[in-house]
């Protein structure tokens, strides 16, 4: 999910926002945008799902969150938070 909207906002911000402004080129908004708030919303159910099967403190939640705000930040906080799983997953089964 964090690829998909991080891919999403950067679309968005380095395309959709300079096309309707130098181009007067509406659409690459008017398709993405509405695209990315709705993988945002799966983004943020499953991000509170993985806090709150990992047992994180709610600050995590937080990072997470303010990824998918971002341009090129959620790239940057899943592969951490993959890190994290990989070692918490690795504690379990020893």
């Amino acid at each position: 999910m964090a690829y998909a909207v991080g891919v999403g906002l950067v679309v968005l911000v380095l395309v959709g926002i300079p096309l309707p402004v130098a181009a007067h080129i509406p659409q690459v908004v008017q398709v993405v945008g509405p695209v990315h708030g709705l993988l945002y919303i799966v983004y943020l159910v499953a991000a509170a799902d993985l806090v709150r099967r990992g047992r994180w403190p709610v600050l995590s939640l937080a990072g997470v969150i303010l990824a998918g705000l971002v341009p090129f930040m959620a790239f940057v906080v899943e592969r951490r938070i993959t890190r994290r799983v990989e070692a918490q997953l690795g504690a379990e089964r020893r």
